[in-house]
């Protein structure tokens, strides 16, 4: 009978809750700004993390220099990691920025964009009736 999840996936679990309160309680950045950890993926033999992040940038930071700030307390983010999971070895933490957010976001606007042109030319041409049920 197989498991449902892996070691690998529940140690990543633990891992996006273990690093969402470091980053929120000890790591002190002004440049970071607010971070949220949206997916954390573990190596098989547990010696990375590659962990993705998005940011709610305020001013003048981008998602660049946020994430430039962030990967020097890599080192500090680990070895706190390493205070509160325990684990054979600590796994080499990876910042790394997820555009899905944003790229959804465009996806979502290119869609609506073109629906209301569709739209549009529906009503120039006087069907406004048609595809309606």
């Amino acid at each position: 009978m197989s498991k449902e999840f892996s070691r690998a996936q529940r140690v990543a679990q633990q891992l996006q809750k273990e690093l969402a309160s470091i980053l929120q309680r000890d790591v002190r950045d002004s440049r970071i700004g607010m971070v949220t950890i949206s997916d954390v993926e573990v190596s098989r033999d547990l010696a990375y993390a590659k962990v993705f992040v998005t940011f709610l940038c305020v001013g003048e930071q981008t998602p660049e220099s946020s994430l430039a700030a962030l990967k020097e307390h890599e080192v500090a983010v680990r070895m706190t990691l390493g205070k509160r999971i325990r684990l054979r070895l600590t796994p080499e933490v990876r910042f790394t920025y997820d555009n899905t957010l944003t790229e959804g976001m465009r996806m979502s606007n290119l869609v609506s964009e073109v629906v209301s042109k569709d739209n549009q030319r529906k009503k120039e041409a006087g069907r406004e009736d048609e595809g309606e049920e």
